[in-house]
């Protein structure tokens, strides 16, 4: 019996060409640069969070400074903020007794923090007991 003729089989190649190569460098560092973007564009937006919160804080702070609540505007700056406080007040007639005196005096405080060109804004509204004048005795001349 004839044995048939052995024939070299096709061997796989032993490695990538440089081609292959080019083009995995070349997805590699599209990836590697779409990365790194996404990073400093997260580190960006905490430094933003951050400088927001701040602002914030403050503007807080400001609010709850004003104790006995008196018209006028204040302005500083501490850091890098800039701000400025209003106080006004608010009539409200619903808090007035019929024929009486006001029992309480509303007013409006708002606090306004600016740093570059990014602000934050905040109000409240606070009562106080309205200031208890006894009625002058009959015969004084008024005020």
């Amino acid at each position: 019996m004839s044995r048939p003729a052995c024939r070299p089989q096709p061997t796989a190649p032993g490695g990538f060409t440089l081609l292959e190569v080019l083009v995995a460098l070349a997805i590699l560092s599209v990836a590697v640069v779409a990365s790194i973007q996404g990073f400093a564009q997260g580190l960006r937006l905490l430094k933003l969070a951050g400088d927001h919160q701040d602002a914030t804080l403050l503007a807080d702070q400001k609010l709850r400074e004003v104790v006995t609540p008196a018209e006028g505007r204040e302005q500083g700056a501490e850091g890098p903020y800039r701000w400025e406080r209003t106080v006004k007040r608010v009539e409200a007639p619903e808090l007035t007794p019929p024929g009486g005196l006001p029992v309480w005096q509303v007013w409006q405080i708002e606090v306004r923090v600016q740093w570059g060109s990014r602000q934050v804004e905040l109000a409240t509204l606070r009562t106080v007991a309205a200031e208890r004048r006894s009625p002058a005795p009959p015969g004084t001349p008024a005020r």
